[in-house]
């Protein structure tokens, strides 16, 4: 595995990560770290994945983009941000249990962080559709993310200037823009999601990952959902899950064959 490297895709700075050291990569994969985590909190994930897909790994080049917002006002210097919350109201609604509200609004920014990120998906497809001297069509491309990065990840996919994903990821992420992500969904119909959420969430209530899940379902979304007993985080099972994801982007199972 490649050290990794900073690289900027329009407005974001990245780490970039590729697996193979002979052989230029021939699929994406994307993935925002969550709000108040540091643009490299995510990184470590690429080695996982590496070591799951063995010689299929060289086919890949990840990519993590760094958050545009500095929390060092509020007392984390190296914590980063895709748009801002408002501490006391979230708190407020933790504390409630009472997410109605944030399950309909359009946070402030987020319009800005889907257009820099579809930026940057657009702009390292078409870098290894020229290195490779191909189609950006050609180029497969993962995108997720966890938590804060979860949600911008789903909103870019279903409202952002790129093509859908080839595989969605969602690990602890949640429902905003309810009205307008529904209207959305029929852009992941060829489109594979993978959900991950912990059982005993004390950020993100598990019950907030059920309405993404409902949500997900009810449009006909091929939908992997993995709960599991923990809290605000990316279990093992959620790596292993995804590298299978990610390995059949690039070796597809066979159709047609015969059930043993």
């Amino acid at each position: 595995m490649n050290q990794p490297r900073k690289t900027r895709y329009g407005s974001l700075d990245s780490y970039v990560v590729d697996a193979g050291r002979a052989q230029t990569p021939s699929a994406l994969a994307i993935l925002c770290h969550g709000f108040g985590a540091p643009g490299s909190d995510l990184v470590g994930i690429a080695g996982e994945w590496i070591e799951a897909l063995g010689k299929t790994a060289e086919s890949f080049r990840f990519i993590f983009p760094i958050a545009p917002h500095s929390l060092d006002e509020l007392g984390m210097p190296s914590g980063r941000a895709w748009w801002m919350l408002n501490m006391t109201r979230m708190m407020d609604a933790i504390q409630a249990q009472q997410f109605e509200e944030l399950h309909h609004e359009t946070p402030p920014g987020l319009e800005e962080s889907r257009r820099a990120l579809s930026e940057l998906v657009n702009a390292a497809r078409d870098e290894l559709a020229d290195q490779r001297g191909c189609d950006a069509d050609a180029i497969p491309f993962a995108l997720g993310g966890f938590s804060q990065g979860a949600m911008l990840a789903m909103d870019t996919a279903l409202r952002g200037p790129i093509p859908a994903p080839d595989l969605l990821i969602q690990f602890s992420g949640s429902v905003i823009c309810q009205d307008e992500w529904t209207e959305s969904l029929s852009r992941l119909q060829q489109t594979p999601v993978y959900q991950s959420h912990g059982t005993q969430d004390p950020i993100l209530p598990f019950q907030s990952a059920e309405r993404l899940r409902d949500l997900l379902a009810a449009a006909g979304v091929d939908l992997q959902f993995h709960p599991f007993f923990g809290p605000h985080t990316i279990d093992g099972q959620a790596i292993a899950s995804t590298a299978i994801a990610l390995q059949q982007l690039v070796d597809p199972p066979p159709h047609g064959n015969p059930t043993p």
